[in-house]
């Protein structure tokens, strides 16, 4: 009697999160459910709902991992945004469990704003440029 062993790939998709924290708003992205493309989502206002609505579109969307802004100064150094990023990724840790990856966030609003100039949705365009470096890196690797 002959045996057959059969093996089954199954790929895991699975969209990822793009976030440019600011301030007063913080831009959305998401990937396809490939997590190849990136595309804006929208702009949150920075205020006491912020990781609920954060949480809400991740269970929403299936998001399976995050990708932040890493903000540093010219010289690579923390800015003032940048201890509230480390609280951001804290809680949505806490919350989610998801890995959270940061990427280098440096003039992403500025090309953003090259690109398409001044919207309602600026901070997504920066959120989707932090996303769409952090894919091409990966992608390379």
């Amino acid at each position: 009697m002959c045996l057959k062993i059969i093996v089954v790939c199954y790929a895991t998709f699975m969209r990822i999160l793009g976030i440019d924290f600011g301030k007063k708003r913080v831009g959305l992205s998401l990937t396809d459910e490939k997590g190849m493309m990136a595309f804006p989502h929208g702009v949150y206002e920075n205020d006491f709902t912020l990781l609920k609505r954060v949480v809400a579109l991740i269970n929403e969307k299936g998001v399976g991992e995050i990708v932040i802004g890493h903000s540093l100064d010219k010289a690579g150094k923390p800015n003032e945004i940048h201890k509230r990023v480390e609280e951001f990724v804290t809680d949505l840790t806490l919350e989610t469990g998801l890995p959270i990856h940061l990427e280098p966030e440096q003039y992403t609003t500025q090309a953003a704003l090259r690109i398409q100039g001044r919207n309602a949705m600026t901070d997504a365009a920066a959120a989707t440029l932090i996303l769409e470096n952090f894919i091409t890196r990966h992608k390379n690797n």
